[in-house]
């Protein structure tokens, strides 16, 4: 027998549901969208219970829902517009905050839906804010390069009342504070030993006093 494998043996790699390209995105996605479906659920929940609503259960059931969807179709919206992106040139921060805006704009038109046509065009400006506004703030945060380097700076500047101690400044600041503490005590032991050595009062020289 040989043990060489003909080409009808190799079995061809087994594919999921979804594209690759769709997987990437979608896994992400569901993921964050569990997440925020139960920070919601357990949010309804305790609102339900806090309003003393007839179904406490079913009201937190359905906030989860909602909170389920906005999240995942935001990270899904956002995902999939930088990786559009992508294919063309880098991304950048701006290009970071627009996607974010749309995916904040999407979920905005999302929850919109959710409370009423009334709420769709609040929905969709607030979450636009939102979400350019919010990855604006990471942007700004990690172009700072905040080090540990500089969160060091903090406590050397001079308008900080907190200063940052080596083991060295320490026991320097300690052997200072203890010299300090013996002069003092040395003061105090010479005015006692001076009021020991001055002239007492007489005894009986208060009551002649009271006396008179």
């Amino acid at each position: 027998m040989s043990d060489k494998t003909t080409p009808t043996d190799i079995k061809p790699p087994r594919r999921g549901i979804f594209p690759p390209e769709l997987h990437d995105i979608l896994s992400p996605s569901l993921k964050l969208g569990g997440m925020t479906g139960t920070v919601g659920a357990i949010t309804g929940f305790a609102a339900g219970t806090i309003r003393d609503t007839s179904t406490p259960v079913l009201f937190g059931v359905a906030t989860g829902v909602q909170w389920f969807v906005l999240g995942s179709s935001y990270w899904f919206t956002r995902s999939l517009m930088l990786k559009l992106r992508n294919k063309d040139q880098e991304t950048t921060p701006g290009s970071k905050i627009q996607a974010s805006a749309m995916a904040g704009g999407a979920t905005g038109l999302i929850g919109g839906l959710f409370r009423g046509p009334r709420n769709i065009l609040p929905g969709v400006f607030m979450f636009t804010l939102l979400g350019g506004g919010g990855q604006a703030l990471v942007n700004l945060y990690h172009t700072t390069d905040f080090s540990l380097k500089e969160r060091r700076s903090i406590f050397e500047s001079k308008w900080s009342p907190l200063k940052k101690l080596s083991d060295e400044e320490y026991v320097d600041m300690m052997d200072e504070k203890i010299l300090r503490i013996d002069a003092e005590i040395a003061l105090i032991e010479e005015k006692i030993a001076e009021l020991r050595q001055a002239p007492g009062q007489p005894a009986g020289a208060g009551r002649e006093q009271s006396k008179s």
